[in-house]
């Protein structure tokens, strides 16, 4: 392959990667997209029209998830008893003195469409303040941008994508738009008005949830019928994730072409610096080398440092773009909290639009009192899973025989859940490196997640959790059925900041380009530049935002004739 033949090579073909992909392309340039995990086929491989569709959550396939290795956590103490993960069912669910992993312990998916395929699909504007958290709170980094730089290409992937939110001014908060939603919001389900009169009870806004889920036909793809099953995969493709949307008018194009299964275990530079090649792996193991001119990193904040460190070399002995010392540190990660309870009438909580409403009252970096970093508060009966009997039988309605049908009979639809989602601040002792010992199939080594909850992320739950119980409460929830929190779990679905962003190339691995400080054909497109996380913001709209910027930057040195 000659060097010629592709003006950029994209790793990964999540949200970053197919958004730059998708730009990049319908500018005239031709592109690589590499991608380790499969290509899914919503059509044939979600089986949501089976009989085992609430045992089988999101399908996986060979080379769907990647491997990772946790270091030891913290230990659990007695005080905070209460933010311990239980149900009624089984009890307190981790029984050992530390906080472990909770299943796989990172959520995400690899494959052509990254963890869109299997995400709920909010789509979030970061808060403006969450921006600037070291300047005005001496907490993470200033973001080397503010708000209105981002808010254009905001506009331009909810218009591709088709997003469906409410325009008014109690939903927007202080999230300025230029243009209105592409689509009208979805209405909310009857559990979720339950929670939003609540909500309202105790002076807090409740409002639709901005949601990458078509409210009309829109861009050739249908309606939602409100399945309420998003995070399992969606046959019809009314959920925007990226495989439907970007990478699907990046290929129209014929200017992009996408080899999955395929690793990339090495990237090699040229005696100026600059990179040169990757070496990678395809699905029949045959391994190759393959020439680049300029190559963008978009694997997510575990994978992107992973291979950068793996990468290292005689003239970068401490990993690829790590001049600073800053790749795999500054991790961020989920912090979350969901409680459940059960109502003495059903209000057919199974139906409707996952995530439909959402509470911003505290999404302000400064909103909770006594704590820095914010968090939102949203409807959550579907990500906690409790759409289907089987949930209910093994987690929240306990007994057996006829006594335990008559309960499950009357129970069935009578469940609510609220979940929060809030900042989590960086901290020395949570990074991602590189296990000493654990490689992958293709000799590589795995990268080893270091955790840590800090003073702030605890005051952060006590309060989340305090909240979703007033909020039940006032639904009128007088037992809780199941809460689980992220103090006893390492449960993340979002994980961000181990190659930030910034101004300063002794602090940060890339510029606010997303361009590598010492690298300049080096560009990383993915949550792992996230200076800070935000007060509870789902990310693949940022993640995809910062893309399109990226890619417009890469454009804009294509036709300035830049050398590489």
């Amino acid at each position: 392959m000659r060097r010629s033949d592709f003006d950029v090579v994209i790793v990964g073909a999540g949200a970053g990667g197919a958004a730059a992909a998708w730009r990049l392309c319908t500018q005239g340039l031709r592109v690589l997209v590499l991608e380790a995990g499969p290509a899914y086929d919503p059509r044939k491989d979600y089986k949501l029209d089976t009989e085992h569709w609430e045992t089988e959550l999101f399908p996986a396939k060979p080379g769907s998830a990647g491997r990772y290795v946790f270091a030891p956590m913290q230990p659990l103490e007695e005080k905070y008893s209460d933010l311990r993960s239980w149900n009624l069912v089984s009890g307190r669910s981790n029984l050992s003195a530390r906080r472990e992993p909770s299943g796989p312990g990172y959520h995400h998916v690899r494959g052509v469409g990254g963890s869109t395929l299997h995400f709920t699909g909010e789509a979030h504007r970061l808060h403006p303040q969450a921006m600037q958290m070291r300047s005005r709170f001496g907490v993470a980094a200033d973001w080397p941008m503010d708000y209105a730089t981002l808010e254009p290409y905001y506009t331009i992937a909810e218009q591709l994508i088709g997003v469906a939110g409410s325009n008014e001014a109690g939903a927007l908060g202080e999230r300025w738009r230029s243009a209105p939603y592409p689509l009208p919001a979805h209405a909310l389900n009857k559990g979720s008005q339950r929670l939003g009169q609540a909500a309202a009870a105790l002076g807090l806004r409740w409002s639709a949830n901005p949601r990458a889920a078509l409210s009309q036909a829109y861009d050739g793809r249908p309606a939602c019928n409100y399945c309420g099953n998003c995070n399992r995969g969606c046959p019809r493709t009314d959920k925007g994730s990226v495989d439907v949307t970007f990478m699907h008018h990046a290929l129209a194009t014929g200017r992009c072409e996408v080899r999955s299964d395929t690793s990339v275990t090495r990237i090699l530079t040229a005696p100026n610096g600059t990179v040169r090649e990757i070496e990678c792996v395809d699905k029949l193991r045959k391994r190759s080398r393959i020439p680049v001119k300029r190559l963008i990193l978009a694997c997510g904040a575990i994978e992107t440092p992973r291979l950068l460190l793996a990468s290292a070399n005689r003239s970068a002995p401490r990993g690829l773009a790590n001049e600073s010392g800053q790749v795999g540190k500054n991790l961020m990660e989920s912090l979350s909290w969901i409680s459940s309870g059960l109502l003495e009438e059903s209000v057919d909580s199974f139906k409707g639009l996952p995530a439909d409403a959402i509470c911003w009252d505290y999404n302000r970096p400064d909103a909770i009192p006594g704590v820095v970093g914010g968090c939102r508060f949203s409807a959550a009966v579907h990500e906690a899973s409790l759409v289907g009997p089987i949930n209910y039988a093994l987690r929240i309605v306990p007994g057996w025989g006829k006594a335990h049908k008559a309960a499950m009979r009357k129970t069935f639809g009578a469940a609510l859940s609220i979940g929060a989602i809030g900042e989590f601040l960086p901290n020395a002792g949570t990074y991602v490196d590189l296990d000493p010992k654990a490689r992958d199939a293709h000799g590589m080594p795995l990268a080893r997640i270091h955790s840590q909850l800090g003073e702030q992320e605890i005051l952060k739950l006590q309060f989340m959790a305090q909240t979703c119980r007033q909020i039940l409460h006032g639904a009128g929830i007088r037992q809780l059925a199941e809460e689980y929190g992220t103090y006893d779990y390492f449960s993340a679905a979002h994980v961000f900041g181990t190659c930030r962003m910034g101004n300063n190339p002794n602090e940060a691995v890339v510029d606010a380009q997303g361009s590598s400080h010492r690298r300049r054909n080096l560009f990383i497109c993915d949550a792992s530049v996230f200076p800070s996380s935000g007060g509870g913001e789902a990310p693949s709209l940022t993640i995809e935002a910062l893309a399109l910027r990226c890619a417009d930057h890469i454009l804009g040195l294509v036709r300035a004739n830049t050398p590489v």
